[in-house]
This record gives structure tokens, C-alpha cells and sequence, in this order.
């Protein structure tokens, strides 16, 4: 596996536990640590918006490398 695809894998992991705490608990862990919407927040949630689009080829075809 690549860098960036490693890179790109623990985004889209701490995107998706930031969403199950919101889900389940209300609470924004991105927002609490850097401020609501701040620029930090907005380039994280950017990376991990990206990240995700990356993550999409898995399954567009059979990866093995």
C-alpha cells in the first residue's frame, strides 16, 4: 500500500469516527478541539472529504498491491 493511500485511510477512519461521535453522542470532536468551522476545522474536513473520493477507487477494481 502506498503512502497516500495510507494517508488517505486514516482520514477517511478519523472522518468516520467523528461522524459516529456526532451520531451518537452530539459531540464534534474536530469543532471542539480546533473551533467551529475555523480554518483548521475547514481543511480538515476538505482533507477528509478528499480522502474519501481517493478511498472510492477500492471499488472501482480489484486493488492488490
Amino acid at each position: 500500500m502506498k503512502i497516500i493511500d495510507r494517508i488517505a485511510l486514516a482520514l477517511v477512519i478519523i472522518g468516520a469516527v467523528n461522524w459516529g461521535l456526532i451520531g451518537f453522542f452530539g459531540f464534534n470532536l474536530v469543532d471542539s478541539i480546533f473551533g467551529a468551522m475555523s480554518m483548521i476545522s475547514r481543511i480538515i474536513y476538505s482533507l477528509v472529504g478528499i480522502s474519501g473520493l481517493w478511498c472510492i477507487r477500492y471499488f472501482m477494481y480489484d486493488y492488490h498491491d
